[in-house]
């Protein structure tokens, strides 16, 4: 009898060690395993700070606020690699067989693919917009306890240190949970669409991106429940105030880091998809201006977006590991300086407004033109204009900082160039207006809210170059003009665009048209109880009323409980949004593929679109805006051989008798 020879590596099976799987939940990506590996991940950092701890024989430095860091680190981190963001990534670093794409994971076909990591842009862009819309909710909650803390002097219900932890958090949530991330989902689902590509770039990336702004959000409203409560140094969590508070100001540093990550993997996401996904034919200036406007937007993201990661791993440096970047005296020595905590902050933070701000102004171009009937006046102007103020939006920081007690000669070039960033906002405001004159408007939800958005943010803006004005800077810096300006700028301004997008492609997301009565209503109360709101502000503020307090002067009782009952009722009116939004989602009319006529490509495919996007190669052969221009067409559908004649010029058929229905 022959006898079988064994190699080295392959041991007898009897030999073999008997390997017992895990059971499949646990195996497989997804909640099971994510919650097993938070509890991992906790046991990982635990175990790195006590082996620090050991290793450096307790020394002092390492104390619990170093262990609360490395856990808000740890613990979300696993979470993402049990949930399956990382897979591939981890399987390729460790020289494992990496899993082709199978497309298993792309594609929503149940309620349930929402919850799961997904590779699909339109999943991806309605999960980003849907949690958006839920951090919008909890920081309008805690705006409603502001106002109800103020409605009368004195103090109601809440303490001066929880009345500083409500508005700090109600901030933060709006601008780094909602405005920012609701943009990119909007994006997200629309963008690909609109230059003919069957998806983003790096679609993993693209899910990962997601789910790291639910763990920040999760992150910064977990710190009430920190010892000595949330965080409550503002928003811009100043130092050396930020630096000396509870624990519950770490949740804000942390949670601001993975909001930023999510921005800027998002932002590159963006970038090279746009460079490099465009369908033939589609130049840069046959672009449609929603898709200048995201590439603008990430130029700033991916360059600005660094900097508050700086600012905060300084404060969290200095909390943990006594780094003294903001200790002005430690011992004799003068060390640290807090001014260089704003202007690394405010180099991030001014352009963070224009980041909240340019996607809206693509939105209000597509909308403006397809319900005006004509095409965008000043195209190419409007397309440099996003460009300069990329440029200009990183010379004006320092306005913000006109009272800091930095070296006084700072302010008046800041003071020039805070002014002359007005001239490309003003670009676009005359060319909207241009495109609306004469033109044949249809007064329907979404352009009621781009009208809307075209008359507060131009409020808002002159109240800017008010501001630019060092004088005038002086006398209401921390009053309530401050509060009206920037919510001018950031409700009047980006939440006005914000309603009008999703109500714009609320039938290409869904397949189902809203009720557009509700739709008007919800316009008409926001519109009249935000002025009654927030212009009331500016009286006040230059009366003196302080900005970031709990109690103030019974001599402006009567406008605080005005500005209260108004802030009630435009926050009640989001309730009619919500209530539009989910029963048309459920059970509204069926949309028709292009319901508004329009001619970018998005339009020109079902409602919902198919799963990647085209069945057919779409070649781009005039520009988006051609409204009124007979037989124009913006795209045709061919078969990728028919697409490559188009492009050479060498196709016979006319593109308007080609174009897609």
């Amino acid at each position: 009898m022959a006898v079988t020879a064994t190699t080295a590596h392959q041991a007898p099976a009897a030999a073999r060690p008997t390997r017992i799987p895990l059971p499949p939940k646990l195996r497989a990506p997804g909640w099971y395993r994510a919650a097993l590996f938070e509890v991992l991940g906790f046991a990982f950092g635990f175990g790195i700070v006590v082996l620090i701890r050991w290793l450096m024989h307790d020394h002092p430095i390492i104390e619990g606020h170093a262990i609360t860091i490395v856990e808000l680190f740890s613990v979300p981190i696993f979470f993402l690699v049990g949930i399956g963001t990382c897979d591939y990534w981890l399987y390729w670093a460790f020289g494992r067989p990496t899993r082709p794409e199978d497309h298993s994971s792309h594609g929503a076909y149940s309620w349930r693919d929402y919850f799961r990591v997904n590779t699909d842009h339109k999943v991806i862009g309605v999960q980003y917009t849907v949690t958006s819309f839920f951090f919008l909710l909890v920081g309008g909650m805690l705006a409603m306890l502001i106002r109800a803390q103020l409605a009368k002097p004195g103090m109601q219900f809440l303490t001066p240190e929880q009345y500083n932890g409500v508005f700090s958090v109600h901030a933060t949530v709006l601008i780094f949970l909602f405005v920012i991330p609701v943009f990119a989902g909007l994006a997200n689902f629309v963008l690909p669409l609109m230059i003919g590509a069957p998806d983003m770039a790096f679609p993993r990336l693209n899910a990962l991106s997601y789910w790291l702004l639910p763990l920040g959000g999760v992150i910064m409203l977990m710190s009430f429940l920190a010892p000595g409560g949330s965080f409550a140094s503002g928003w811009t969590a100043y130092a050396p105030l930020s630096t000396t508070m509870p624990v519950g100001q770490l949740f804000f540093s942390i949670g601001v880091q993975f909001a930023g990550f999510s921005s800027i993997f998002t932002a590159l996401n963006f970038l090279v998809t746009i460079i490099t996904m465009r369908a033939p034919g589609m130049s840069f200036f046959r672009m449609p201006l929603l898709v200048w406007a995201n590439f603008s937007t990430s130029l700033l993201v991916v360059i600005a977006t660094p900097f508050i990661a700086a600012s905060q791993f300084f404060i969290l440096l200095d909390a943990g590991l006594h780094f003294h970047f903001f200790d002005a005296f430690v011992g004799k020595n003068i060390n640290g300086n807090v001014l260089m905590y704003q202007h690394v902050f405010w180099f991030y933070s001014h352009p963070a407004v224009y980041i909240m701000m340019l996607p809206g102004f693509g939105i209000i171009s597509e909308i403006i033109a397809v319900k005006s009937r004509k095409p965008i006046f000043g195209y190419r102007m409007m397309a440099f204009s996003l460009l300069a103020i990329v440029v200009l939006g990183f010379t004006v920081w320092a306005h913000h900082m006109f009272v800091s007690g930095m070296q006084p000669w700072i302010r008046i070039p800041m003071m020039i160039t805070t002014a002359i960033i007005a001239i490309p906002t003003g670009i676009k405001i005359f060319s909207w207006l241009a495109t609306l004159w004469r033109g044949v408007l249809h007064l329907d939800t979404p352009m009621l809210f781009a009208l809307g958005f075209l008359t507060m943010f131009t409020l808002g803006g002159i109240s800017g170059v008010m501001l630019a004005m060092i004088p005038f800077d002086i006398h209401v810096s921390q009053t309530y003009f401050i509060v009206a300006h920037i919510h001018y700028v950031l409700f009047g301004g980006s939440l006005f665009t914000i309603f009008a997008g999703v109500y714009y492609w609320f039938p290409k997301m869904t397949g189902r048209m809203f009720d557009d009565r509700l739709g008007k209503l919800h316009f008409w109360l926001t519109f009249i109880f935000f002025n009654l709101t927030f212009g009331p502000m500016h009286l006040i503020g230059i009366q003196g009323m302080p900005r970031r307090v709990a109690e103030y002067a019974s001599k402006f009782a009567a406008w605080n409980l005005f500005i209260s009952i108004s802030a009630f009722i435009l926050g009640a009116s989001t309730l009619i949004f919500l209530y539009n939004i989910l029963v048309s989602w459920r059970g509204g009319p069926r949309a028709a593929a292009n319901p508004w006529r329009a001619l970018t490509l998005e339009w020109q495919v079902s409602s919902p679109p198919p799963v990647f996007n085209f069945d057919a190669v779409p070649t781009v052969v005039g520009g988006p805006y051609e409204y009124g221009v007979p037989g124009a067409v913006h795209g045709i559908f061919k078969s990728p051989a028919e697409a490559q004649k188009v492009t050479a010029g060498t196709f016979s058929t006319p593109p308007s008798q080609e174009s897609h229905p």
